[in-house]
């Protein structure tokens, strides 16, 4: 596999907490990058860097060669880079179809409200996004009417509508039930899989980590404490300690 995203030497520091102190890390083409660490540890802030919500005070981050630095979120999106947040971003005061469409139309630099939202080619798209999300059966719904599950899968059908080779999710996982949590994250990766989108995800439910993710990337105090497949590092003693909360000689129940 090549190096899509390559971050080297990035520092960023918010007054005497150290958000990112000398992260290096390249993300392949074609894999599942899980990150996880403790709440403050820089995962966040790595997103946002990358994303370019925020500017690293040292070090370069590059994406298929090209630096990212300086360019707006936008700009990155239009390069092939895109995001979802914790907190869903959807209108909800438009349908699902609406939200979807809503991306195209800005993947398409159609940006009026003189402009038809739903014009018939962004409505085939957005209904062909939908259904691969198996969101066809809401629709017609608002965004404020749909559970925390589906709303996470329609802010990531949003992201895919952008035609992204890169995705980067912050807690995809975030508030949705424990019931739906497998079968949200298993559909998204069924998705991003298909349509060959490599997926860089920060995740607190470890057994979404152990059963999806091909490597971990363990954030704390803004550096990368250790980097591997998933049985590796959800086994290193310290990761257990320090991040899964499971003492060393328990590591047999770590997940698998």
């Amino acid at each position: 596999m090549s190096v899509l995203l390559s971050a080297q030497g990035l520092k960023l520091a918010f007054g005497g907490v150290k958000a990112a102190d000398g992260i290096d890390l390249d993300v392949m083409e074609g894999e599942f990058l899980a990150i996880i660490g403790p709440n403050g540890a820089g995962k966040t802030t790595f997103i946002n860097m990358t994303t370019g919500y925020l500017k690293p005070q040292a070090g370069r981050i590059t994406y298929r060669g090209q630096s990212l630095l300086g360019l707006s979120p936008r700009r990155i999106v239009d390069l092939g880079v895109a995001r979802s947040f914790q907190l869903p971003q959807l209108f909800t005061e438009h349908t699902v179809l609406e939200n979807v469409a809503l991306a195209i139309a800005a993947r398409e630099g159609v940006w009026s409200p003189f402009a038809p939202l739903l014009r018939p080619a962004f409505r085939r798209e957005a209904e062909e996004v939908l259904a691969r999300f198996g969101l066809e059966a809401l629709a017609e719904r608002r965004g404020d009417a749909l559970n925390e599950g589906a709303r996470k899968l329609a802010d990531i059908a949003m992201a895919v509508a952008l035609r992204p080779r890169l995705l980067l999710m912050d807690e995809p996982t975030s508030g949705v039930a424990a019931a739906d949590k497998m079968g949200v994250v298993e559909t998204l990766v069924r998705v991003l899989r298909e349509a060959k989108v490599t997926a860089v995800f920060v995740e607190h439910d470890m057994e979404v980590v152990a059963r999806f993710a091909d490597r971990v990337a363990v954030w704390g105090q803004g550096r990368i404490m250790a980097l591997g497949p998933p049985q590796q590092v959800l086994n290193d003693p310290q990761v257990l300690r320090d991040v899964i909360g499971i003492a060393p000689q328990e590591a047999g129940h770590a997940p698998a």
